[in-house]
């Protein structure tokens, strides 16, 4: 690995290891540590200060992934790349992970940090545009899971779910794309290729990082299962 590289990883997973939650809600005197489920993102930190905290704290969050990773395809060259070379797909991904795994394992907080929602959702924006499709529909399962079951938590592990079958029907309608384009006939095979050949780093990571958020959710599912997890509306009014 070239130095260069080294920094880039190193860079994202610093940014996305600020805990702006922890940070907002100091700034008004809470530990944010101390209320409700003790998370430091976006709906806890909603929870404690309101609507208003609940907004800056994802948009805080999502930047933090989507800075880096936007730096790291413009220094490697695979901003506006449909089809990045595969090592730098590899070096490019792995920038957007290292920024959600310093969300999640923030090393401020003894490596206890958020569970990563919002900061995948920037870091995968950043992959522009090859993830940026993905991630666009995966945040539709999001708010149509969330306007149906009113449960945060559900429709974010609904979205980390989603997003490495968004990734897979990015890559078939972009050789589908190609095919009509060029006017060639269908080959399955070829259509297999563009997922699991040119496309398996976006594939492999998206369902590495989807995982990791529904990991980051098993408190949560023991309380959607035994009937305590609040809903949505359990943010109060700013």
């Amino acid at each position: 690995m070239a130095p260069r590289d080294g920094i880039l990883l190193l860079a994202s997973f610093l940014c996305g290891s600020i805990p702006f939650g922890l940070l907002l809600a100091r700034a008004k005197g809470i530990n944010i540590r101390a209320i409700g489920s003790g998370n430091i993102g976006a709906t806890n930190v909603g929870r404690a200060l309101g609507q208003k905290f609940f907004i800056l704290c994802l948009l805080l969050d999502a930047l933090k992934g989507l800075i880096p990773v936007l730096v790291a395809g413009w220094v490697l060259g695979g901003l506006g790349d449909w089809t990045p070379p595969v090592q730098v797909s590899w070096l490019w991904l792995g920038c957007a992970a290292c920024a959600v795994l310093g969300h999640v394992f923030c090393p401020w907080l003894k490596f206890k940090g958020g569970k990563g929602v919002a900061t995948s959702l920037g870091a995968f924006l950043g992959v522009f545009p090859v993830m940026t499709a993905a991630v666009l529909g995966a945040a539709a399962i999001f708010f149509i899971a969330l306007r149906t079951t009113r449960y945060m938590s559900l429709a974010s592990i609904a979205a980390a779910a989603g997003l490495p079958v968004c990734v897979m029907g990015v890559h078939i309608l972009g050789y589908v794309h190609r095919i009509r384009e060029s006017r060639l006939p269908f080959d399955p095979s070829e259509c297999v290729h563009a997922i699991f050949g040119t496309g398996r780093p976006f594939v492999v990571v998206a369902a590495a990082m989807g995982l990791l958020v529904i990991w980051a959710h098993r408190a949560n599912l023991r309380r959607l299962k035994a009937g305590t997890e609040p809903r949505f509306g359990a943010i109060r009014p700013s």
